[in-house]
């Protein structure tokens, strides 16, 4: 009986569920699944077909169902079971595709080194170390502006400019009786967080 009067079934949606031998991590699957497309065109069966399924592969993995399964009938590929683990081109030749390639291990660890910080955290560590820096102008009002020890004294300025509305040619900031110029980052100033910066509000010469 050829291969191509087997029974064809649609794609099913649920993923294999497989362990790996150890904890695996985002990258380590990565790098098992590059090398087994790699190295997948040289065993037997055509090139554009294995290129299929990589894409059907990735598109199971994002969840699209429908771009898989109009990938595989766009190839011709058969499939017994359901499962990209066995399938066949209407040549006959049998592909197979690890459990890895369709779906993570259910024991992968996400890393949480420092190489592997997705953006979204990095916003959320600025909102961590920001702090409110206590300002005393010179005309008598103090109040607080939302900083980081990175921040620039330029970048306070503007701060200021827009919260009282004191054009930044006519602040002059002073920390422990020093002068701090407009590239001056708090972290250089040994700033504590509650320690006060002074601000000395030049007002603009009004003409009579």
């Amino acid at each position: 009986m050829s291969h191509a009067l087997w029974r064809n079934e649609p794609l099913k949606k649920d993923k294999p569920k497989w362990k790996s031998e150890y904890p695996m991590t985002e990258g380590q699957l990565r790098s098992k699944r590059d090398e087994f497309w790699d190295t997948a065109p040289a065993f037997d069966g055509r090139k554009e077909i294995w290129d299929a399924l990589k894409t059907a592969a990735v598109a199971i993995e994002c969840n699209d169902h429908e771009l898989a399964q109009a990938i595989v009938d766009g190839a011709s590929i058969t499939l017994p079971h359901g499962s990209l683990m066995e399938c066949y081109d209407e040549l006959g030749n049998r592909y197979q595709l690890p459990a890895y390639c369709l779906a993570p291990p259910v024991n992968l660890v996400s890393e949480c080194n420092d190489h592997n910080v997705p953006e979204h955290s990095e916003l959320q560590e600025k909102k961590e170390k920001e702090f409110q820096l206590k300002v005393r102008l010179s005309t008598g009002k103090d109040l607080r502006l939302s900083a980081t020890m990175a921040d620039s004294i330029r970048l306070l300025k503007k701060q200021l400019q827009i919260q009282e509305d004191i054009d930044t040619t006519h602040q002059r900031w002073f920390f422990s009786g020093k002068l701090l110029t407009d590239k001056t980052r708090l972290q250089d100033t040994k700033i504590q967080k509650d320690f006060v910066i002074q601000v000395i509000v030049s007002q603009p010469i009004v003409p009579n």
